[in-house]
């Protein structure tokens, strides 16, 4: 099979690492992917957003199935366009993607069918939003109501917060159309827990949980960011209540899309918190996340492309899913001055010593004239390690992270730590 990922960052390069495993894969092509998957992808120069271009490439290069795996591509209608070319693809369609797309659908959703989710209120002007944070509880959410790289979320602790939130979103239109409207909702606490789950839109599966590290700095300090690192399973997500989040959201959310003829298939990306009153949704993804990729996909013991394929044609239900026991850390090393500013194009040395203990998934990696890999974004590499326990999946993710150097890097040294505070007592 010819195989064509969309997209080009850590998430690409691990979903094309598994996907090799498979000897029925001739031949895998990434657009635009990155310097590190060239090694095993044919790289092909064009925007993920580029519809049209890559519906020709797929059409001219006999491509058999597509993975579009970011996510707005998803939302602009990218396996709609596959599907008319006659090319199958894993991923939603433009009209189920929107629970990622638009959070005023996805809350609007959740509300209409009872989905566990913070109190909220939606809004498409600044007056009247500005009017109802003047008498809002405090600390409160104010977002984006479209796709903005993970950023369009602002956490308020004061009236005068929101305020400026609102000037920041809807008039200075910092996200550009992507603030048009805006959510407004209360402020939950608990732990944070990412689930993926496959879904044919009849069948749902979810795979390991997984916890993600947002912040830049150690101890959850500096600014939020595309994520810098993540554990897998989240000990946080009980038994218990992994089995209320299927009975209450999972299943719900499905049969809520179906209901609303936006059948979802693909990867779902429940974003959840455990609450005082049991788990509650903060937000959907409609694909992978990233860096959960990084550490969810090398726990999976079954062929990933049997499984997606599997979403595709509605046969979840006959086709087993099936993880390794044991753990998983992803260490994100990123550029200095991520997530706001940072130079390009410096050398990166060490991921050779790095790969004969750990996988190395590229990110903002680029090949440079001279054939070396150089570094072409924010978040640079990510070293995961699998071990039978955090603790030493941890260590060892750590000691390969430590032999790989470029100008201004830097990584938090605290990936797990939470985690591992839960499971020592």
């Amino acid at each position: 099979m010819n195989i064509l990922i969309v997209g080009g960052g850590g998430r690409e390069y691990v979903i094309a690492a598994k996907l090799r495993e498979n000897p029925r894969v001739k031949r895998i092509y990434a657009a635009p992917g990155n310097g590190g998957m060239a090694a095993f992808c044919t790289l092909v120069p064009l925007k993920a957003t580029d519809i049209e271009g890559i519906c020709r490439f797929a059409k001219e290069n006999s491509i058999d199935y597509a993975v579009v795996a970011q996510d707005d591509p998803l939302c602009l209608g990218m396996v709609d366009a596959l599907k008319e070319i006659g090319v199958e693809s894993f991923g939603p369609t433009k009209a189920a993607a929107q629970i990622e797309g638009s959070k005023v659908f996805a809350k609007k959703l959740m509300k209409k069918y009872g989905i566990p989710t913070a109190a909220c209120e939606c809004f498409d002007s600044y007056a009247s939003a500005l009017e109802y944070v003047k008498t809002a509880p405090v600390p409160i959410v104010v977002k984006a109501d479209g796709l903005a790289l993970g950023k369009g979320v602002i956490i308020c602790e004061s009236r005068e917060e929101a305020a400026e939130a609102l000037k920041t979103i809807i008039l200075d239109k910092k996200f550009g159309a992507s603030g048009e409207s805006v959510v407004i909702e209360e402020f939950l606490t608990g732990p944070e827990v990412s689930v993926l789950a496959f879904t044919d839109g009849k069948t749902v599966v979810p795979m390991v949980s997984s916890m993600d590290h947002k912040r830049a700095l150690d101890g959850d300090r500096g600014l939020n960011t595309g994520g810098m690192g993540t554990i897998a399973p989240n000990p946080f997500y009980t038994k218990e209540v992994a089995e209320r989040a299927m009975k209450e959201i999972f299943v719900p959310t499905i049969e809520a899309m179906n209901a609303e003829g936006r059948p979802f298939k693909g990867c779902l990306y429940f974003g959840l918190m455990i609450t005082k009153d049991g788990p509650k949704v903060i937000e959907y993804n409609c694909r992978f996340g990233d860096p959960e990729a990084q550490v969810v996909l090398p726990l999976m013991k079954s062929d990933l492309l049997t499984v997606m394929l599997a979403t595709t044609n509605g046969t979840l239900d006959r086709t087993p899913v099936e993880f390794f026991s044991g753990a998983a850390c992803c260490v994100i090393i990123a550029s200095g001055g991520y997530p706001v500013s940072y130079g390009k194009g410096y050398k990166i040395y060490g991921i050779e010593e790095a790969e004969k203990t750990a996988l190395v998934c590229h990110a903002g990696t680029k090949e440079d004239e001279n054939g070396d890999i150089v570094t072409s974004g924010g978040r640079v590499l990510g070293v995961v390690a699998r071990a039978e326990t955090l603790s030493n999946a941890v260590d060892a993710a750590y000691a390969a992270a430590d032999k790989i150097t470029f100008k201004d890097a830097f990584m938090r040294r605290d990936i797990g730590a939470r985690a591992l505070k839960l499971l020592e007592g």
